[in-house]
């Protein structure tokens, strides 16, 4: 009798046969199943050891019923040359593979004279340190083969148990011997490749990637080349891509990922990620097309027109998914030379941007990045999306009601100087139907960079729903000095500070800006209202305060 253990495409064949067995005692094949249990109580799936005198198979017991779900791996080990083989089948037609030569030959061990049984076998104990982890392994040497769950301790003997930690356990419950089984890989077509390159092949597996922008140039120029695909505004300060989202279901972890680098521009420079909503009947990409003057206009009593910048009945502001500032000069300027400074070579921003699953699921739209500069050469960036699997909820309703940033600042939109007066800035909303849960997703950054310009002083914010205050902090970071090896270029002044090491209103340079995360309970179906309120500085001569917001209202 013969059976078939399909590891996708026959990967890997365990023949078993019922006839008397023609081999000595070692050269049986042993089959052991391990449970896991973490603070005693039970967790995950069993794990299958198979092994004989030559190797040692090790597969989770799912994966080894043919009960799949991608990736999945397994990895085999020679007894005689100590090598790790290992496979990972990352599709039902897609199989890596590597070979791992140090893993096993590389392990050392505190020996122990403590001593248990385990399903019948005398066990002695050994401990080793991984990573930080305090790892123990009872291990026998009566045994007839050796072999262990993990890659731990496979030449030691048999190893019976692995505690982690003191809380977490793989302890064998059950042994049996196989008859005349034979191992031996049964499909040879799978890609090899090296160690680093199998394990990012897998890690990368494990999500789904939406690519935005590649080596992408933002720059100040009316004259530039771009991808397919890719269009260019506001004099190439902004860049635009329509997108295609998967179709998924279930709760997600989406991420926003960035890299920048300088070149060209040496200072710090306001950026944001963005997505233009098409709901109602007036978009911000009509502005992109036709000039901001198309845009709805926000007054509030100060003389000056906003233009975009708020919620209408038949128009969305920007949403923005990211707030980013660009440090001084990084990679362009690193010829800067001071003493005991090693510049970074790019800038890496990350943010999880999973309030927004709903509006990206299966969905196409427009995705921009603004960065704020008047220098031809500008900055180079990459970006991308990754969804990733997670248990929970997810916001389910969500609605864009302010983003006062100007993302066409080199196209004539105004900076926002509406928190001048007392009225700040009011928004006028209405909801079909009632919200629960709901929250705003607040962000908020100042900006006048002289001594006494808010970049550099705080400054409270308030925020008010339906006239009652439902949000008051001072935004302010006083890490700013931690980034200083992204900033070549930073001015250096005579109190031994450089400017990147200088307080900010919630930003600086070289980092992203979280948002706020303000709780307003169950919001009932009808008209609200919002005001945002900040007491702007005075101007003082040609410069002046301004301050960027943005708000998104999330809920269920």
């Amino acid at each position: 009798m013969k059976y078939l253990i399909s590891f996708i495409a026959s990967t890997f064949l365990i023949c078993q046969g019922y006839a008397q067995n023609p081999f000595n005692k070692s050269a049986d094949t042993y089959q052991l199943i391990y449970g896991s249990t973490n603070n005693g109580k039970k967790t995950g799936n069993n794990i299958i050891v198979l092994s004989n005198r030559e190797q040692t198979l090790v597969v989770n017991e799912k994966d080894f019923k043919g009960e799949h779900s991608y990736p999945f791996e397994f990895f085999v080990v020679n007894r005689q040359s100590l090598q790790q083989s290992l496979y990972a089948v990352l599709a039902e037609n897609k199989i890596i593979g590597t070979v791992d030569s140090t893993a096993i030959k590389n392990q050392t061990f505190e020996w122990f004279n403590e001593t248990k049984t385990i399903l019948g076998y005398t066990c002695k104990k050994a401990k080793t340190v991984i990573n930080s982890n305090t790892i123990e392994l009872w291990y026998s040497t009566d045994a007839p083969v050796k072999g262990a769950p993990t890659i731990l301790g496979q030449n030691i003997g048999l190893v019976l148990e692995m505690v982690r930690n003191g809380n977490f356990t793989l302890t064998a419950s059950e042994i049996k011997k196989m008859p005349n089984a034979q191992m031996q890989l049964n499909n040879t077509n799978y890609q090899k490749m090296d160690l680093l390159s199998y394990k990012d092949e897998i890690w990368r597996s494990r999500f789904v990637t939406i690519p935005l922008f590649n080596n992408q140039l933002i720059n100040f120029s009316d004259t530039a080349t771009v991808p397919e695909g890719v269009l260019r505004f506001a004099s190439g300060t902004i860049v635009l891509k329509k997108v295609s989202f998967p179709k998924f279901s279930g709760a997600k972890k989406i991420f926003l990922d960035l890299t920048e680098q300088s070149n060209g521009d040496a200072y710090d420079r306001t950026g944001s990620v963005f997505m233009i909503s098409s709901n109602k009947k007036q978009s911000f990409f009509d502005a992109l097309k036709n000039g901001a003057d198309v845009l709805p206009v926000f007054e509030n009593g100060n003389g000056k027109k906003y233009k975009g910048v708020i919620a209408t009945s038949n128009y969305d502001p920007p949403i923005e998914l990211m707030r980013f500032f660009t440090p001084f000069g990084v990679k362009q300027f690193n010829h800067i030379q001071l003493k005991g400074k090693l510049w970074r070579d790019a800038v890496h921003y990350r943010q999880e941007i999973t309030d927004f699953a709903s509006l990206l699921n299966g969905s196409e739209m427009y995705i921009g990045v603004f960065i704020g500069n008047y220098d031809k050469g500008g900055h180079r960036i990459n970006a991308g999306i990754t969804i990733h699997k997670d248990e929970g909820t997810i916001p389910t309703k969500l609605f864009p009601l302010f983003n006062t940033l100007n993302i066409m600042e080199m196209a004539g939109q105004d900076y926002a100087t509406m928190f001048d007066n007392e009225n700040g800035l009011t928004i006028n909303f209405e909801l079909n139907e009632p919200i629960q849960n709901a929250k705003l997703r607040y962000t908020t950054t100042g900006h006048g960079g002289w001594g006494n310009g808010d970049e550099f002083v705080p400054k409270q914010n308030s925020i008010l729903l339906d006239n009652k205050e439902v949000f008051n902090l001072i935004p302010w970071r006083e890490d700013c000095g931690s980034y200083r090896l992204y900033n070549p270029a930073s001015g250096n002044f005579g109190n031994g500070l450089s400017s990147s090491d200088y307080s900010r209103s919630n930003w600086c340079p070289g980092t992203v800006t979280n948002p706020y995360f303000i709780l307003l309970g169950n919001l009932p179906a009808g008209k609200h209202t919002m005001q945002v309120k900040i007491p702007q500085g005075k101007p003082e001569g040609s410069s002046f305060s301004s301050w960027n917001v943005s708000g998104v209202l999330i809920g269920e």
